[in-house]
């Protein structure tokens, strides 16, 4: 440890933070697609000028890009030539260090006084890049190609000058084009506000100061993670989740998590899993660390975030599995699905030795839905891309959240009325999906049902979502969460539900037509049978069961607008 004055380091650290913030918020108010400025599908931060490692990320970022991006900021740096002020590199090739090839990286060297100080990297999730269907969530490809349009490693702007080649380039393989210039612009314009907001913390307390700073905060979170890994009693642990499938073949697949504890280290062992797969839920290297990343950081919220806190976390390469994608393997789903599955295989590992600190399962899926097609009434093309939130697992001293947001982020569902406003849909149904919380002595939140219907024209829908073959595990005797599941509804009846569950792409829809998606609800914790009757009488009175499924998953007899005390304890003996 250095002798920093110890208020300079905390007035450091957060202005540090600060100007990851300002990028945050610079880049959702100018951006033009909903997802980035309502969904929030976004992340900022700043990053070492050697090797790419985390420095800082916005409190607004999606947790899952805390991994990705020092990865992906490093194979930038690998390639970097002649680098002068104002210059932006695009990358969005997920074998570099990304995710899927709709989240699209800008990466900035920063300069200070002349000299290259430090990186300014952001992560924006585009509605569409191209390749087999709108929105490229493309339930069916086999091949990286098939999902969208693959970018090196390139200089878009050279010393704050856009290049038209490379711009007319990316505009002629992507769909909507004439409306991505609104978010490249914004996506640039955020570094720009970082690098101003970083030069004005320099220029008030030194470069020296700054960088001391850094390695300390650097030193001292990797102290925090391993004082709060040695909580956790040395041994093996094992934990096992499970994707749908692989939305080509009909089959689940295998996350098997195997973490060795010792002193204040965490090994995780992750080569018993399912061997690559033909579909898009192979996980790229970068996003699978990252899911381990996020996972720990679920269960110690309290480090704070930089390279140091995952010094101690040391993930062998899952090489001939899933989990390590190598080109072509497409990997639409690895972001969004796969990398929630790691994380749940994690809890479910370490929940028996922290049960104060984790939790059942919770819904894990981003509920990927995608819409394209073009308004007759506007002329014009458009992609709408949707997340929903689901059910959170119970925990020691709770229920589990109803229709929160995704594991790997704080991402959050469009709001209607802007849904309704851009896109020539009508959500006629947003509800709680009532029965779906997992039966537990702390019951799993519950998920959501919402409809869409086609108002005008003809459109392509499709679906990349998980668990809707098994619901979010219980912990702790409790009992796993309800599925998630899609339907397509035409001329008032229904008439196809996807052979995979909650996976397919390009399904054809028309005026009229609607499509229903309910969500999953979280893992119960506890024996379901220890909950108190009078909470299992509230959630009947509330609609969230009926006196049937209290019966059946809680062994609590509702009579009346009561309980009936005598049969619930005959039923709950056995």
């Amino acid at each position: 440890m250095t002798d920093i004055d110890p208020v300079t380091l905390a007035v450091v650290q957060s202005g540090l933070q600060q100007v990851c913030n300002e990028m945050d918020l610079a880049f959702v108010r100018a951006a033009f697609s909903p997802v980035i400025s309502e969904t929030l599908d976004r992340s900022d931060g700043i990053y070492h000028r050697d090797d790419g490692a985390l420095i800082a990320q916005g409190d607004l970022g999606l947790p899952v890009f805390v991994g990705t991006m020092q990865f992906g900021t490093a194979e930038v740096i690998k390639r970097a030539k002649d680098l002068k002020p104002g210059d932006v590199y695009i990358v969005n090739d997920p074998y570099l260090g990304g995710t899927h090839l709709m989240d699209v990286r800008f990466a900035r060297p920063f300069f200070y006084k002349g000299e290259l100080f430090a990186w300014l990297a952001n992560t924006g999730h585009w509605p569409d890049t191209g390749g087999m269907v709108p929105g490229g969530f493309s339930a069916k490809a086999t091949e990286v190609e098939q999902e969208g349009l693959r970018l090196p490693p390139v200089k878009l702007f050279k010393q704050g000058v856009m290049d038209e080649e490379i711009l007319s380039i990316i505009l002629s393989n992507i769909r909507i084009a004439d409306q991505r210039i609104g978010d490249i612009k914004a996506q640039a314009a955020a570094l720009v506000v970082g690098e101003r907001r970083f030069t004005a913390l320099l220029d008030r307390y030194g470069r020296d100061t700054v960088e001391a700073c850094i390695v300390e905060l650097r030193a001292r979170a990797e102290q925090q993670m391993r004082a709060r890994i040695a909580t956790i009693p040395d041994g093996s642990y094992h934990g096992v989740a499970w994707v749908d499938s692989d939305g080509v073949v009909d089959a689940p697949l295998k996350i098997d998590m195997k973490i060795a504890k010792s002193g204040t280290d965490l090994h995780f062992d992750m080569s018993g899993s399912s061997p690559p797969c033909q579909g898009p839920m192979n996980s790229v290297i970068a996003t699978t660390r990252s899911s381990v990343y996020l996972a720990i950081k679920h269960i110690f919220p309290e480090v704070p975030i930089n390279a140091g806190t995952f010094a101690p976390l040391h993930i062998a390469d899952p090489d001939g599995t899933f989990l390590y994608a190598k080109y072509p393997r497409p990997v639409s789903g690895c972001a969004a699905e796969v990398s929630q599955r790691i994380a749940e295989a994690v809890f479910a590992a370490l929940t028996p030795a922290l049960p104060d600190r984790l939790f059942a399962a919770p819904a894990g899926t981003s509920g990927n839905f995608a819409l394209g097609g073009s308004d007759p009434k506007t002329g014009r093309g458009y992609v709408l891309y949707l997340i929903s939130g689901g059910g959170y697992g119970g925990y020691e001293d709770g229920d589990g959240l109803s229709n929160g947001c995704s594991t790997i982020g704080i991402s959050k569902t469009t709001p209607i009325e802007v849904i309704e406003q851009r896109y020539p849909i009508l959500i006629e149904r947003y509800s709680l999906h009532e029965g779906s919380g997992g039966a537990g002595e702390k019951r799993g939140g519950f998920g959501v049902n919402y409809t869409v219907s086609i108002r005008r024209g003809d459109a392509r829908a499709s679906f990349v979502m998980d668990h809707g073959r098994t619901g979010p595990q219980g912990a702790m005797g409790g009992k796993d969460g309800g599925v998630n599941r899609v339907m397509v509804e035409r001329r008032g009846e229904p008439d196809f539900i996807p052979p995979h569950l909650s996976k397919d792409q390009g399904i054809v829809v028309c005026e009229g037509d609607r499509i229903h998606v309910s969500t999953p609800g979280g893992g119960g914790y506890g024996n379901p049978m220890l909950r108190d009757p009078g909470a299992v009488l509230r959630d009947v009175a509330a609609g969230y069961y009926t006196a049937a499924q209290a019966a059946g998953k809680f062994g609590v007899v509702i009579a009346g607008d009561a309980v009936d005390t005598a049969a619930t304890a005959k039923l709950r003996r056995g």
